[in-house]
């Protein structure tokens, strides 16, 4: 059996449960493709059609499983490449590992193609990198590797990307002797004197009033699902969540309050309004989260349980293990858990934001997302991107009961829901109650960018269905012109793409529509969530339409109300 560095790398992640290592294939990182041709175990390379989407791909490997992604470039554009996939991964804490290629040692600093060794006239990729990583090194021989991927693996593990630098001489150095890698364990932070001020604060709201959990996407990465369900039973709370986080908690359960933030529900805020105290559970609460909702947190008791602080005044206590925090913190209140009282939140279904009417072509935001809610079945993993399409599904859409749903707002790179989808559905595609399908919801402007990634799906037979919502337009930055600066200018219009056509001529085996009518899409969407495999639909809309953006709606009500 080869024991190459290379070799062993592949073998070394096998044992994390990584079944499957993303990239793009170059020559500086081919060995360990080579590797992973040859390797022994259950383990599959995917070449994927830029760095960024495989990033993304690894990215949402890791989320759907909360394990660990793995990703691969190779040296100089191929590494660069990578920085906006791993920078959401950094920002959103997500477990990612990437091995990248580099010059052979012999060559650093002596014009090698692609140097980034940061010898003098080379750009330094550990200084780059490890701005965006929670550990990078160079590794720079064969004897160094076993420790060095223990490091980075506990340091991707402790939430965020690790990233090992391999030249291509240490990638094909022998290795003799060498013992499985000792995988640290991993450590549960949590302060104990914290939680008992969280535990004081809701006994104290448990005698004087209601209680409001709003959670984030920490509790889908720590797999906390059922413990935070548990606690706001024991509670008697009413649940609201982050707009990344909609799958913690049941949509159609009468406790749900909807969605916190800039795409939020008021049923959230009047629970908060009424509440004795706000349980922030998983969420640093940035902008995206509280906008709306800062002066009534100010004014309540707020208390919060996550790996970090959140943005606004609160009693916290640190844990990076919800599952065990929160079935703790039920298992306290659960035997004085009162008859409950709990009441279905002010309207049910919850009430949506109330945007200006749009007389142009195609659906609107709010027919297709119910549309496609209705349609999809339990289960369904849902990943979707920015701009007026994130938005609309943020606010609109209701999670499949056992499904995950991904927004990646902490960079908010435009066409991120494309790899990650496809990343999700190599992990989840198959499970014990048979296939999962997974849904991409994106606007035009993300698929220019990487859409083209519905081409790796494919090649894999994956059963993913990519929505594409046509406007012709980049839309929020459309809306922003038209808000902000007094619609002097359209740089983001484009001119009309028929994008379903062109996906049908290129893939013709591929079950392609092109939607205009609510029942156009309903007919496409039974056949497409049906098919074993990939499907594309394009939706015709409006450009300038307003998406269920608070921001866009108050700067137009007080548009209104300014002589």
């Amino acid at each position: 059996m080869p024991n190459r560095v290379a070799d062993y790398l592949v073998r070394a992640v096998s044992t994390q449960g990584v079944r499957h290592i993303f990239g793009v294939d170059g020559a500086n990182i081919e060995d360990l493709y080579d590797a992973i041709f040859d390797a022994r175990v259950d383990i599959t390379g995917v070449v994927a059609k830029h760095e960024f989407s495989a990033a993304t791909m690894a990215d949402g490997y890791a989320r759907s499983t909360s394990g660990l992604g793995v990703v691969c470039a190779t040296s100089g554009g191929g590494t660069m490449n990578l920085v906006a996939g791993l920078a959401e991964s950094f920002a959103s804490r997500v477990p990612v590992l990437a091995l990248i290629g580099q010059p052979p040692t012999v060559l650093e600093g002596r014009g090698a193609f692609q140097d980034t060794s940061g010898q003098p006239g080379t750009i330094d990729a550990v200084a780059l990198l490890s701005q965006i990583s929670r550990y990078c090194a160079r590794v720079e021989s064969g004897a160094e590797l076993p420790d060095q991927l223990v490091r980075a693996v506990a340091a991707a593990r402790g939430g965020g990307p690790a990233v090992l630098l391999l030249p291509k001489d240490v990638q094909q150095s022998e290795l003799t002797e060498v013992a499985p890698p000792r995988w640290r364990p991993a450590v549960h932070r949590d302060d104990e004197s914290a939680l008992a001020a969280v535990r004081g604060a809701l006994r104290t709201a448990r005698r004087t009033g209601k209680i409001v959990i709003l959670a984030g996407d920490q509790v889908a990465r720590d797999n906390a699902r059922g413990e935070l369900s548990w606690l706001a039973t024991t509670l008697d709370a009413l649940v609201g969540v982050a707009p990344d986080a909609k799958d913690v908690y049941d949509n159609a359960d009468a406790g749900f309050c909807g969605v916190a933030g800039t795409m939020g529900h008021q049923e959230l805020g009047e629970a908060i309004r009424s509440a004795a105290l706000c349980l922030i559970v998983g969420t640093p609460m940035p902008i995206t989260a509280r906008t709306g909702l800062e002066e009534l947190l100010g004014n309540r008791v707020v208390a919060s349980i996550g790996a970090t602080a959140p943005h606004v005044s609160a009693i916290h206590a640190t844990s990076t293990n919800l599952a065990l925090t929160l079935s703790e913190l039920a298992d306290v209140f659960a035997g004085a858990a009162p008859s409950s009282s709990r009441e279905s939140p002010a309207s049910n279904p919850l009430t949506p934001l109330e945007v200006p009417e749009s007389a142009g072509p195609g659906l609107r935001y709010r027919e297709l997302v119910e549309a496609i809610g209705a349609a999809l079945p339990e289960g369904t993993d849902v990943f979707a991107d920015a701009g007026n399409t994130g938005a609309a599904v943020v606010h609109h859409l209701r999670v499949p009961s056992g499904g995950r749903f991904v927004a990646a707002l902490g960079m908010g790179g435009m066409g991120y829901a494309f790899g990650a989808g496809i990343g999700s559905a190599f992990a989840r595609h198959r499970g014990p109650t048979g296939s999962r399908h997974t849904v991409v919801i994106a606007g035009d402007g993300a698929f220019f960018m990487h859409g083209m990634e519905l081409h790796t799906a494919i090649e894999h037979e994956l059963p993913i269905t990519f929505i594409v919502l046509n406007n012709n337009a980049h839309a929020m930055c459309l809306t922003r012109e038209q808000l902000y600066y007094r619609d002097r200018h359209s740089f983001n219009r484009f001119r009309p793409a028929h994008l379903g056509a062109g996906i049908d001529a290129m893939f013709p085996d591929l079950p392609t529509h092109s939607v205009r009518s609510r029942h156009e899409l309903t007919a496409a969407l039974g056949t497409c969530l049906e098919s074993k495999g990939p499907s594309f639909i394009s939706i015709d809309c409006d450009p300038d339409e307003v998406p269920p953006f608070i921001p866009f709606l108050s700067t137009l009500e007080a548009s209104r109300r300014t002589p």
